[in-house]
């Protein structure tokens, strides 16, 4: 941002030298990235970060200035001399694009003479780095670096129709710019359009069929809001960046755009003459509500290390626009300005203290108390997890919590109940609260395999939203570990099994055959400890991998993190390791199909007791000719060693005895001569 010291003195007085200022405001959160001399005047180039978009405008950087230096600011107030025809009779502006256009307002002015600017007026911008154009069109930049507030004016004799529509673009639809440039649209992008073109593109640039020229005479003057999300997306996707887009993605203020108008006008009849109809078109002349913010004085020293006076904290607030609600003894209810867009909560408002306060006046030995911290249990947990995840050969991904509603509907193993939604997108199309984490790691899998062929091995430590099943309740936030992998079913299941015992769950998961919204029914289980449900693995259906276009079968998991740490042994259990020999028994029993390996498991594992030193499931078999229809053979091997003695051969055989006859009891196996 270059801002003219001569343009400045506009504000506020300057009584400093360059140099202390420049210290002074860096100190402040405004970088100074240098100083150059243009025509014998000095120019400062500052480094404004993205949430000081107030500060895009030299009247935002005066404010500043007076806010450090307690100095008064002059900041102007356009009153421009109306005419008798009015702009509602000239123009209708329809706002069918309120999500990327939250206000849109125009004034009319007739009668104009487009012409060379006054040397001022091209010597201000210049000494910015913008060349001159005509008087109308110096005027919309003038405002634009004044006050942070862009502007576009229309020949208002080449709009068709005599009417404005926000709108989105129509599909292939075409716009040649200012610059000349031919852009196509797509309905994603917020377009200014007369009635039957596009004649601007909304927030980014103004189109070359309605530019001013010296032939015009009548005028629209554009002052509006357009959200950040949307100007960012079209002026990306376009390769198309003005100062007019840089200051909407930072947010401009909406108070601000009435202001800017008036100013504008004032500055054209001045300079080109003309006549203002009365009034001004708004689509939304309701300002939205300030937000209320909260602050403990006692908060401040406790962040700071140094204690504010309570007299200068709220000396500081008042001067930087904040406007006191209420006062205690020992807090402040305030609202901040419509330009501070950045302050909405407590810790915002310290930091503007600490700002203007003054850094400096914190002792750099002001004692900072210091508590020794611990691992919360969660936290261990989670750390255990993801050492089991990327020792897997599964990357951590971060993906947002809010999803598009035909993402969200991919998987859905917790419920199916209707998802909650937000109010407006948080992020490209995206406002449903995702139920799963599966549909986001999935939808990465895709993006990633698009983007380089890759098939990308993911899991996320999350929260998801279970909707209530009362209308007026609250969601259920849960937090989940998920994961895709392009491993097979027993390959996932075997990294969920070692990620359950490296948490120190000692109980055996119960695993049962489900159906699950998403999932193959075939190869889908959910698991469960002491009758909690604790989380599920199956492999992608066939459709929703078809509709995702992935080339590889894909298996999921997701997880209840609480269910796991209420099962959780985090502190390592020891056992002493036996100097005896192991003894193996292999046993080869013929069952039911309907019998689970996790059930015969549990039941040698009662038989043979503290001697088991492993157990493990070799292979299932059929042969129906032998065994008849519905039976199945399932191959296990045992490790037996005691802790204080040599088992012998005999001792062996007769656990093998016990295990075989515990089996048959318990589920009618017969042991394989």
């Amino acid at each position: 941002m270059l801002v003219s010291w001569n343009w400045l003195r506009r504000y506020v007085d300057l009584p400093m030298t360059e140099p202390e200022l420049s210290e002074r405001l860096s100190m402040t959160g405004l970088n100074h990235e240098g100083t150059e001399v243009v025509d014998g005047e000095t120019v400062i180039d500052l480094e404004v970060t993205s949430n000081r978009g107030d500060c895009l405008g030299h009247i935002g950087v005066a404010r500043e200035i007076s806010v450090l230096y307690e100095l008064p600011l002059c900041k102007p107030q356009p009153e421009p001399a109306e005419g008798s025809g009015k702009a509602s009779d000239s123009i209708r502006v329809t706002n069918v694009f309120s999500d990327a256009c939250p206000r849109y307002t125009a004034r009319v002015i007739r009668g104009v003479k487009v012409g060379p600017s006054p040397d001022w007026l091209a010597e201000a911008l210049r000494a910015v780095g913008i060349g001159s154009v005509n008087n109308v069109v110096d005027i919309t930049n003038f405002v634009l670096m004044e006050c942070g507030q862009p502007l576009h004016a229309f020949d208002l004799a080449k709009l068709a129709g005599d009417e404005i529509v926000v709108r989105p673009a129509r599909p292939e639809e075409e716009i040649e710019a200012i610059d000349h440039k031919t852009y196509t649209l797509d309905p994603e992008m917020c377009v200014i359009a007369d009635r039957d073109r596009a004649v601007a593109v909304a927030g980014v640039m103004g189109g070359a069929s309605t530019e001013v020229t010296e032939s015009t005479t009548d005028l629209l003057i554009e002052s509006a809001v357009f959200t950040p999300l949307s100007v960012r997306r079209t002026a990306r996707k376009l390769k198309l960046h003005s100062p007019s887009s840089f200051r909407f993605e930072r947010r401009v203020d909406p108070q601000g755009v009435d202001w800017a108008s008036r100013r504008c006008c004032e500055l054209i009849l001045e300079i080109a003459g003309g006549t203002l109809e009365q009034g001004v078109v708004d689509t939304e002349p309701e300002l939205p509500t300030p937000t209320n913010v909260c602050l403990r004085l006692a908060q401040v020293e406790r962040v700071l290390g140094v204690k504010v006076p309570d007299d200068e904290i709220r000396k500081i607030l008042t001067a930087l626009g904040c406007d006191e609600q209420t006062a205690d003894v020992d807090k402040i209810h305030t609202c901040p300005p419509s330009w501070r867009h950045d302050l909405t909560r407590e810790i915002d408002l310290i930091e503007e203290i600490a700002r203007i306060y003054g850094y400096e006046k914190i002792p750099d030995d002001s004692p900072i108390p210091v508590a020794a911290s611990q691992k919360r249990p969660f936290d261990e947990a989670v750390s255990k997890i993801r050492d089991v995840l990327v020792g897997s050969g599964i990357s951590e991904a971060m993906t947002p919590s809010v999803v598009p509603a035909d993402v969200d509907e991919l998987v859905s193993p917790w419920t199916d109940r209707q998802p909650l939604t937000t109010e407006t997108a948080l992020l490209k199309g995206a406002k449903t609260l995702r139920r799963s984490i599966l549909p986001s790691l999935l939808d990465s899998r895709h993006a990633n395999q698009a983007a380089s062929g890759a098939d990308a091995e993911l899991f996320e430590v999350a929260h998801i939203y279970v909707p209530p099943a009362e209308v007026d309740g609250l969601p259920e936030e849960q937090y989940c570990v998920a994961g895709v992998s392009g491993q097979d079913f027993y390959q996932v299941k075997g990294i969920v099994e070692t990620l359950l015992r490296r948490l120190g769950i000692a109980a055996v998961p119960d695993v049962r055959q489900v159906e699950v919204h998403g999932l193959d029914k075939a190869w889908s289980i959910e698991l469960t400890i002491a009758g909690e449900l604790i989380g599920y693995v199956g492999q992608l259906c066939p459709d929703v991998q078809k509709s995702l276009k992935l080339e590889k079968a894909t298996t999921c998991f997701e997880l209840n993190l609480d269910a796991m740490l209420a099962a959780a042994h985090l502190v390592p259990q020891f056992r002493s390791v036996s100097p005896f020999p192991s003894v193996s028994r292999d046993l080869n029993l013929v069952v039911d199909e309907a019998i689970r390996w996790v059930d015969l498991a549990a039941s040698v594992r009662a038989a043979v007791g503290p001697v088991l030193a492993d157990l493990k499931y070799v292979e299932t078999y059929r042969d129906p000719a032998k065994d008849g229809e519905g039976k199945k053979r399932i191959l296990m091997s045992i490790d037996l060693q005691s802790p204080d003695s040599t088992l012998t051969n005999a001792q062996a055989d007769a656990i093998r005895g016990d295990v075989v006859d515990r089996c048959n009891a318990d589920h009618g196996a017969v042991l394989l001569g």
